[in-house]
Parts: structure tokens; sequence; C-alpha cells
């Protein structure tokens, strides 16, 4: 990908603002001057930045609806009622069920959880999943991660005596289901300060909003933040906020004591003994609890994350994995034909978005094919398959591209979609998908913005080599948990040179293992360029070039510097 690069350079305001922060907090002017461009400016809010507080949690009272839910709670229990918690069948939807199951579990028995068949419900509330809890005698039915628009389907239940509570995140419709209560920040009407939280996190404040209404002490609950921390990881969320101390205080637990189910994925996954962060959860942790409801039922990743016994644990979490791997397979499969449809189709290559149908396609892996298709071509993409008489899929979008408006604006030719900005699943008549092709693709064209459609990197800081210390890699390390909205730091080193020892690595000689040095110090980096091996041509040839880069721990030589470089240019550039 050919990336633009954008870096303002602070201003000498700014500059002695940064001077005058290092000096109160005692740290790198580097970092103070990062803080600045996140909008912390003084040395109080530098330290709340610093050491997120559980006592700084927003009162879960302040939501739509959080004190109806938990007297219908409160009723339910009272009167030995059976209850369900329904969750979809993603990460977030996971770790939401997991998590509430667990913790009311300690306090009440009768109680169950479900999670639909992605290829024989689909996705959010079935009526199979409604029949199924009528047939159990379950009177109210604790949805998470979905529901939203479930405006049929939660009429049908009323219908049949089970009352629902829904905890959802997604943009809703004007018309919202017949639910006894709603739980979502992104109601129209919402009061709530924070319209950040994923499904998790909503199922998080509905059982913080218990235990406070019980008298059940806080500390019982934070034995579960470890599956906010995945959810928040995975799902994509912004790390500001209420999100940033669930995110801080899981990331603390999920190192130090994870549940059971989760240190056997980390086993699994190579990560024991290390300290885990965010982008070990997006990258190895998420995937392998996705890949349960990818490949075949996501109920088996909520067994995983409530078992209680290790040995068996294990036993799971390699099912699981061996279900990753299988989902590796097919991704990478479905993104050699993405490709080469896209290569064959000239229409594909000149429009401001991509829209891909195969009906041979595998329904669980179209959002990753997405993803990728995003990242490879830049530009939105909704990718299909045939499921029955219908075309289900999902879209993903660019930085700053809401294509979540540009789904709703087809909305007539959909049975139904629901999602956020960034990611939206959907699913219409496969009669529909020319005309939807269409209609999307003039909607994107006319209201993509020229800066979007050009991946950019921003840059935060240009530093030199010299500047690369120790305390400079632990400065850095205090803005963490990273992810939207927080990003980890970009950093860019001007004029720098192939040391002599460079070369090009990986299974196919598709990464570059670097060494190098700047015109201002003596100073050799080491660094990795994922995916770049084009440049290495160049890089060998003695001449100067630019790099943008983050600084990270070396996982195989403790106590050094990593630089993971994402975009290298000739200087002269």
């Amino acid at each position: 990908m050919n990336f633009k690069w954008h870096y303002e350079p602070p201003t000498l305001d700014q500059q002695k603002a940064a001077k005058e922060l290092a000096e109160k907090i005692g740290m790198s002017p580097i970092l103070a001057q990062l803080l600045i461009q996140r909008g912390i400016k003084t040395e109080s809010a530098a330290k709340r930045f610093f050491r997120p507080m559980l006592n700084e949690l927003i009162d879960p009272f302040l939501m739509n609806d959080m004190d109806v839910a938990v007297d219908r709670l409160n009723d339910a229990m009272g009167r030995k009622e059976r209850i369900m918690v329904y969750g979809d069948y993603d990460v977030d939807g996971c770790t939401a069920v997991a998590l509430v199951y667990k913790f009311l579990l300690q306090f009440y028995s009768n109680i169950e959880y479900y999670i639909p068949d992605r290829y024989e419900e689909g996705y959010g509330i079935s009526y199979k999943g409604i029949d199924y809890a009528k047939e159990a005698g379950v009177k109210l039915i604790i949805v998470l991660d979905c529901g939203i628009k479930a405006i049929e389907e939660i009429a049908y239940a009323k219908e049949n005596g089970i009352d629902f509570i829904i905890c959802d995140h997604h943009v809703p419709d004007e018309e919202m289901p017949p639910a006894v209560a709603i739980l979502n920040p992104k109601r129209r009407d919402s009061t709530y300060p924070f319209k950040h939280l994923c499904g998790c996190g909503v199922g998080f404040k509905f059982m913080q909003a218990f235990a406070k209404n019980n008298g059940i002490p806080f500390s019982r609950l934070i034995p579960l933040l470890d599956f906010c921390a995945v959810s928040i990881s995975a799902d994509i969320v912004p790390v500001t906020g209420e999100n940033r101390i669930l995110a801080f205080h899981g990331l603390k637990q999920l190192n130090q004591s994870p549940s059971v189910g989760l240190k056997s994925i980390i086993e699994i996954c190579g990560l024991s003994g290390r300290e885990i962060t965010m982008s070990d959860i997006v990258f190895k942790i998420g995937p392998r609890i996705n890949a349960s409801g990818r490949m075949q039922n996501g109920r088996e990743a909520v067994d995983l994350l409530v078992e209680k016994d290790m040995q068996r644990a294990l036993t799971a979490a390699y099912h699981v994995n061996e279900y990753n791997e299988q989902r590796k397979d097919v991704d990478k499969q479905m993104t050699e034909e993405a490709n080469q449809i896209i290569e064959k189709l000239e229409s594909q290559k000149h429009h401001a978005s991509i829209v891909l149908y195969d009906e041979n396609w595998k329904k669980g892996v179209v959002g990753i094919v997405a993803s990728r298709m995003t990242e490879l071509y830049y530009r939105p993409t909704v990718v299909l398959t045939r499921t029955d008489q219908f075309a289900s899929g999902s879209a993903r979008s660019v930085a700053g591209f809401d294509i979540y408006d540009a789904i709703k604006s087809c909305r007539d030719l959909l049975e139904n979609f629901g999602g956020h900005t960034y990611a939206v699943g959907l699913t219409m008549k496969v009669e529909n998908v020319d005309e939807f092709r269409k209609r999307f693709q003039a909607y994107v064209s006319n209201h993509i913005l020229p800066e979007q459609k050009e991946a950019t990197l921003d840059i935060d800081a240009e530093i030199d080599f010299k500047d690369i210390t120790k305390k400079l890699q632990n400065d850095l390390k205090k803005l963490a948990p990273h992810g939207p909205c927080n990003p980890k730091p970009l950093l860019c080193t001007r004029n720098v040179y192939d040391y002599g020892t460079s070369k090009v690595v990986g299974r196919n000689q598709e990464h570059i293992k670097l060494e190098l040095v700047d015109s201002k110090s003596s100073n050799v980096m080491n660094g990795i360029a994922f995916g770049q091996s084009a440049a290495a041509r160049y890089i060998k040839s003695k001449r100067s070039f630019d790099i943008v880069y983050t600084i990270e721990d070396n996982i195989y030589k403790r106590n050094e510097v990593q630089l993971q470089i994402e975009d290298i240019k000739p200087s002269e550039e």
C-alpha cells in the first residue's frame, strides 16, 4: 500500500508547553508532546491518564432503562424464573455472555446461555432460539451485543411470555423492539455520558448496576475485567474514557490472574510468560475465540471461557486453535479469489468502493476478507456470499467514511442490516445484489472525500535515533493501552542508512529484517518491516531513506528495542 505521510511539527508555543509539562511529570519532552496532542495538557490530567481508576467509572444508573433492567432481573430471581443469557457469536458477544453468565451464576443457579448458530440461525435473535427458550421454560432473556433491531422477534417472544433486556451498542433504528429495557449508549435519547462501549462493556455496566443495587461489593466484578479487555481490543472501539479504564484494568487482570478459559488460550498462543498487550489480543487471542463461531458454533467459545477446570479448558482451547487453523486456510483461499475477481473486473479497479459476491464463499469468513480488501485497495468494501435465497455478508470501511450510512441508503433493497461506522453486517435477496452494487457504489462516489481515498500515516513526532533511549521506551509504555483514538505513537526518522546487514526474511521472503543507522548518531537500531521486501533493493543501495515506525520491545532479546517499520521512502522524496 502506498501511504501518504502527514506530519504537523509542533509550534513554538506547543514546544514550550511540552517542555514545561515534561519537567512537571518527570518524563521526556517527546512524551509530553504526545500527551498534548491527545489533549492532555496539565500535570493532573497526565496523572489521571497514566493511572485510570476504577472509581472513575460512570454511574451505571445514568444509562437509560438501567433501573428497569435491574428491577426486572431482581424480580426474575425473586420468582425463581429461568433466565437465558443470549449473545452474538463473535468475540464481543461471546465474552459478554461469559461475563454476565459467570457473574450471575455466583448468586443464582436457574440460568443458562445460548449462542445462535451462524449458519442455521444467522445473526442476532432467532425464532429458533426463542422457541428453544419457550420449551426450556425461560421467562427472561438478557441479550448481549445484538437485539437492537429484532423488533418482530422480540414481539414474538413477548407473545410467548418471554421478556427481553437488550444490552447492545449497535446503532438503533427510530423504532426500537418491545423489550422490557434497552441498554444502549447509542440510543437517540441516551443520557449516558460515554457512547462507545462495546457489547461486553454494556453487559458489564448492567452487572455493575445489579451489584450496586444488591449490596454486592464491586470487588466481585474485578475478576471479570479480563473479558472486557478482550472485547474492547477485538471489537476495535475507541480506547478513551470508560473504555480506557476497563481496558487498563482488564489487561492487568489478564496478565496477573486470567480466567481459566483465557489462560488456556494464552498458553496455546505461546503468550505465557510475557506481558500481554492489546495487540496480542487483536492478533492472537481474539481470532481464536472468533474462529469457533466462524467455522462451527460460537457456543464452544463460551463453553471454554466459562470453564473452571484447566485440563478441560486446554483440551477445548486446542479445538478452538484447530478451528483457527482451518479459518486461516479458508481465509487465504477466499482472499486470493477476491483479488482475482478485482483484477478481472476493470470496473472494480476504478470505482470508489468494492462489492464482491460469490455464492461458494464461507459465510463466517467474509468479514475478514472484507477487511483484507479494504486494507489492500483502501476502499469501502462489501463481501457477500449465498445462504439459501439470500446474499449476506459484511462491509468494512476506511478511516473517516461512515459505511453504516452508505448501507442505510440502500435499506429498501435489504432484508436486514446492522453495525456501526466502520463495520456492518447485511442481508438481501440474491436478485438485489446487482442493484445494491450500483446504488452502494454511487453513494460512496458521491460522499467519499478525496482525503478518504488515500491511506495516511499520521506521524506523531520526528526524532533521531539518539532520542531512542530506555527512558523514552518506558515513557511511551505509559500511553498504553492502545487502540482507536489512542493509537501507538507513530514516529519518523529521516536520512537513515542500512548498516550493511539488513536482509530479506520470511517463508516467502516478504519481510525485511533491518539494522539501521542515521546521520546524527552511531546508534545501530534493529527493525522489522513486514510485507515490504520490495524496498530491499533500494535499502541495500547505500542511499538514505526515511522511515515511519513504532517502538516495540524485542520479544526475543530482553531489554532491547525493535522498530516496527510501517513505511519506507527514499529521502529525496
